[in-house]
């Protein structure tokens, strides 16, 4: 592929990709500004290491995993200031929050970030577990037991929830 090319079909990615790529930023933030900056942080990334996309066909999980690794970055980086912000979190406003059934993203929330993001991406981004296997970087195996660890964690933390409400 030429130079143009890789910058057209990566430009083309992002644009039919971008609610989706904006919701796994977002599912790591929670906050729109953040994810918005790690989205645009990935996209400055892809493009300038085109020429890395060895394969194209795998081009969605290939920006997928820089978005990962971004908002690792950038959790990383901000960690300090993630905690200050928790009381603003909880306050904003639903309509910013692209998951519209808050008890299930509540309980997705509680997860850890790995497994949270396996979640996000099989049932939200909708992906089969081979593109979240590579955009992880993990076995396929280990995918599998984390899901299924996930799925059976939620379904306990959702079946007390509902109770507790019932009460």
């Amino acid at each position: 592929m030429g130079r143009d090319a890789d910058y057209n079909a990566i430009t083309t990615l992002i644009l039919d990709n971008r609610d989706s790529i904006y919701r796994l930023a977002y599912s790591y933030v929670h906050n729109q500004a953040d994810a918005q900056d790690i989205v645009q942080e990935s996209i400055c990334k892809a493009l300038s290491s085109r020429r890395s996309l060895r394969q194209p066909a795998h081009a969605k999980a290939w920006f997928y995993r820089i978005v990962v690794n971004t908002a690792f970055d950038f959790i990383r980086k901000n960690k300090k200031y993630l905690y200050l912000e928790a009381d603003q979190l909880e306050s904003e406003s639903c309509a910013s929050d692209p998951y519209p059934d808050l008890d299930l993203q509540d309980t997705v929330n509680k997860l850890s970030t790995v497994n949270r993001t396996i979640i996000v991406l099989r049932f939200y981004e909708d992906l089969e577990l081979r593109e979240i296997a590579d955009i992880m970087d993990e076995n396929l195996s280990t995918v599998k037991t984390r899901l299924y660890s996930s799925l059976k964690k939620l379904r306990l933390e959702l079946d007390e929830t509902a109770k507790t409400q019932s009460d």
